[in-house]
């Protein structure tokens, strides 16, 4: 039953593509959104669905149901799937539009991957081979991947294959459950990955024709392991270095594979030989798939029918403003800009990506561990930190030495049951006051932060232009210029990093924030800023600010960062901010399950048990970049991401080609993370917050084991009754020469395969307020009139 010996140079290439179609997932303590179909980028929808279908049971669309039941409402209309079937690339001719109308009443098959070995040996012997071989790895892969919770961690110095190889190999748990021989089986396994895929793949009789649906669906058996290797990869990869471990990982699976097929080889043998030769198969889309895709797609449009509707003519008003608050073009900034500026229309917000810029590398005092505070897609170029007193990198060491030392006492087999016998009494009031209090209590600001990396005055000045360039930000400064960064108090909450900002690589703005107000209100950088074109008025203050997401409450940072004197009219707007607060928790509070007030909102941080202490970005379904006068007078309902851009103020469109290239593609991850824990709990979703076990410091179990969870937790999309996010992919609308977009995805390959595929889509404002076109992808262009009307019209 073995195919011909494999190559193992062919297996290898094949093992390293196809490591790649998996996402990367971060650590809880910098959680960070990822597109769980970032590997697919390069192919459409329908065949992504294929691939995932096939390989691991993935569905990349809703149940039909979902579907038919907005068309009933009225949401998707007959012309929506027209259009969106007239511009499918994979449709066959004689699909019609009344027969995908037709198809919503009718459900298809579930999608169920091809069989493994472990899957059929189950079904042959009436034990569950996956669960328990999922279970060994996990056991092991908690204390392998383990970032300082446990006290005895696996050795990580070999490497993880090697690692594994050493736990399975005494391991008798497989054999007691009856898998005879499986310890002798990885004993007698090559030392190497690479000498194991390949020695697995013989025994299996996979070659490199079956090798990247086999080893595709192998690696989503892992769960959130795997992507936590492929995280790995990809940091090691930014600083230029190399990482196998997901590699290892493919072997560590193929292995069990191969042990399982060694010991069952006689009741499973003919059915692994057929299912192995389905897996050779083309990844062709079925039309079930297709029609799956175009319903998906006539949603996408119906929503963006509308939202196109309401934006269409928004004017330019002129008028210096009193204040201009910049934040981050977060989701959740939205409503909160939008209370503002009704309380004080002089108030002028605008929207730029969360790290103001600045690419940080932060330690926090009296912490050993480095914070990329930036968008994950970079690399920090500077580093801050922050001390209580004088700035002392000493002072660092020795803080955080001794809460390590404190941190390992408490835990220590030795001392534990030690200290919390003589320790724990003086905790009583504190836990009692903490489960009883649902009192809101904002965090005393650290010190000011300072940076670390030394920079000359005209690297500053260089540092201060680009900033405010790229926030549109140049003439007509305001008295006072808020940076507002954003962030989110909570309590006993695994997922809290998910809450804070994306563009600060999981982390809270506030650093980012106040650092580039201290640098924008430096004297000796402004004239050199002035000499170089950008006039910042001497009356201006730059104030580093914090939106708390939570409680909605804006925290001024200026009295702590040492500014001199008040700035006219701060008194004044801390007023209005605590005003705008308290409405904004208004608004939110019908829509979060239990809060009937502003004050129920604002206790939810307090609240121990609160698994919804906000909605995060759910709903998040579109991001603007114009100028903030187009949607001053929308009601977006926090579901677009803002970001101020004046096409007209970029010189040959370098901050367009940034946008495009770095917030979009960030935006794009969230609200394909968000996609797909909706469509595809199982696969990319956290599961039940309610069940969630910490392992290892750096992911969730739900439960006591089984794999790890990537995603977001299912009441971060549900609310017990009801779906809070729709599945809706990210539309893109940039106020900006149509030419000039072209020409930046045309260099910007990556970033074009994202609309060119599907998995977005990108409309342009013309210079006069209205939406012009829409990109069809492969450069060309439609009309968003004809595609109103549902009739097909391309533009080259």
């Amino acid at each position: 039953m073995h195919a011909k010996n494999p190559d193992i140079c062919d297996l290898l290439v094949v093992a390293d593509r196809t490591t790649r179609l998996i996402a990367p997932l971060w650590p809880l303590a910098a959680s960070v959104a990822v597109n769980p179909y970032l590997g697919h980028a390069h192919e459409s929808m329908a065949t992504a669905a294929t691939r995932l279908g096939r390989a691991a049971g993935i569905q990349l669309t809703m149940q039909r149901a979902f579907y038919h039941a907005k068309f009933l409402a009225g949401e998707i209309l007959p012309a929506d799937v027209a259009t969106a079937l007239a511009y499918s690339t994979e449709a066959p001719q004689d699909l019609s539009a009344s027969e995908v109308i037709s198809a919503l009443t009718h459900s298809c098959d579930p999608i169920s991957s091809l069989p493994c070995v472990a899957q059929l040996a189950a079904a042959a012997t009436g034990i569950d081979w996956p669960a328990l071989i999922s279970d060994r790895v996990g056991a092991w892969a908690g204390g392998f991947f383990d970032e300082g919770q446990a006290m005895w961690p696996a050795s990580t110095a070999a490497g993880a294959f090697a690692s594994w190889r050493s736990f399975a190999s005494r391991d008798l748990s497989p054999e007691i459950a009856g898998l005879t021989g499986f310890g002798a089986h990885v004993a007698r396994s090559p030392g190497s990955a690479h000498e194991a895929i390949r020695y697995a793949c013989h025994a299996l009789g996979i070659g490199s024709a079956e090798a990247e649906t086999y080893f595709l669906g192998r690696l989503y058996d892992l769960g959130g392991w795997a992507q936590l290797a492929r995280y790995r990869q990809w940091q090691a990869e930014l600083d230029g270095a190399k990482d196998v471990t997901v590699v290892d990982l493919l072997a560590i699976a193929l292995t069990c594979e191969a042990g399982v097929l060694a010991a069952f080889a006689k009741p499973i043998g003919t059915a692994w030989e057929q299912t192995r030769t389905a897996y050779a198969a083309p990844t062709t889309p079925s039309r079930d798939t297709i029609v799956d895709c175009v319903l998906q797609d006539a949603f996408d449009r119906a929503s963006q029918r509308r939202l196109l509707r309401q934006i269409q003519g928004g004017s330019i008003t002129g008028g210096l403003p009193s204040v201009q608050a910049v934040f981050c073009i977060d989701v959740r900034s939205e409503r909160y800009r939008r209370v503002l500026e009704t309380l004080d229309p002089s108030i002028e917000t605008l929207g730029f990506a969360g790290f103001f810029g600045l690419g940080l590398a932060h330690r926090r005092f009296g912490s050993s561990v480095t914070e990329a505070r930036l968008p994950v897609l970079l690399k920090p170029a500077l580093s801050s930190f922050v001390c209580d007193g004088p700035a002392s990198e000493e002072k660092h060491r020795i803080a955080s030495r001794t809460r390590r030392a404190w941190g390992r006492f408490k835990l220590a087999a030795v001392s534990s049951f030690a200290f919390v016998e003589a320790s724990g009494p003086t905790y009583v009031a504190k836990l009692v006051k903490d489960a009883f209090s649902r009192q809101h209590r904002p965090a005393h600001p650290e010190p000011a932060p300072t940076l670390s990396t030394a920079l000359s005055l005209d690297e500053k000045a260089a540092a201060a232009i680009s900033i405010l360039r790229a926030m549109s930000l140049t003439d007509d400064f305001a008295p006072i210029v808020l940076l507002v960064g954003h962030g989110a108090s909570v309590v006993n909450n695994a997922h809290a990093g998910s809450l804070q900002c994306g563009a600060c690589g999981g982390y809270a703005g506030d650093v980012n924030a106040r650092l580039v107000a201290a640098l924008l209100n430096d004297s000796k950088v402004r004239a050199r800023v002035s000499e170089m074109g950008i006039e910042i008025p001497q009356t201006t203050r730059f104030v580093g600010a914090l939106h708390d997401t939570v409680s909605d409450e804006v925290t001024l940072f200026d009295e702590y960062d040492g500014a001199r004197g008040k700035a006219e009219g701060l008194e004044t707007l801390r007023k209005t901010l605590g005003e705008a607060a308290a409405l904004a928790r208004v608004a939110r509070a019908p829509l979060l399950p239990g809060a009937t007030s502003s004050e129920s909102v604002l206790t939810r941080a307090a609240d121990w048990a609160q698994v919804r202490p906000e909605w995060g970005l759910a709903g998040c379904r579109a991001f603007v970049a114009a100028s903030r006068q187009r949607t001053r007078h929308l009601d977006l309902g926090g579901q677009v991401f803002l970001h101020s851009y004046e096409w007209t103020r970029d010189e040959q469109f370098a901050t367009l080609e940034l946008i495009l290239t770095a917030p979009v593609v960030v935006a794009s991850w969230i609200n394909l993370q968000y996609y797909g824990s909706v469509v595809s709990p199982r696969a990319f979703g956290a599961g039940d917050k309610l069940i969630h076990n910490v392992v290892g410091g750096v992911g969730v179990l739900e439960g006591q084991g089984g794999p790890l969870r990537g995603g977001l937790p299912w009441q971060s999309v549900h609310d017990g009754k009801a779906l809070v996010h729709e599945p809706l992919r990210l539309t893109v609308i940039v106020e900006a020469p149509r030419e000039a977009v072209a020409s930046i995805l045309e260099r910007h390959p990556e970033v074009g395969a994202l609309f060119d595929n599907g998995w977005l889509s990108l409309y342009v404002v013309s210079e006069h307020g209205f939406v012009s076109h829409r990109y069809r992808g492969n450069g060309l262009w439609t009309e968003t009139g004809a595609y109103f009307a549902g009739t097909p019209a391309i533009a080259a």
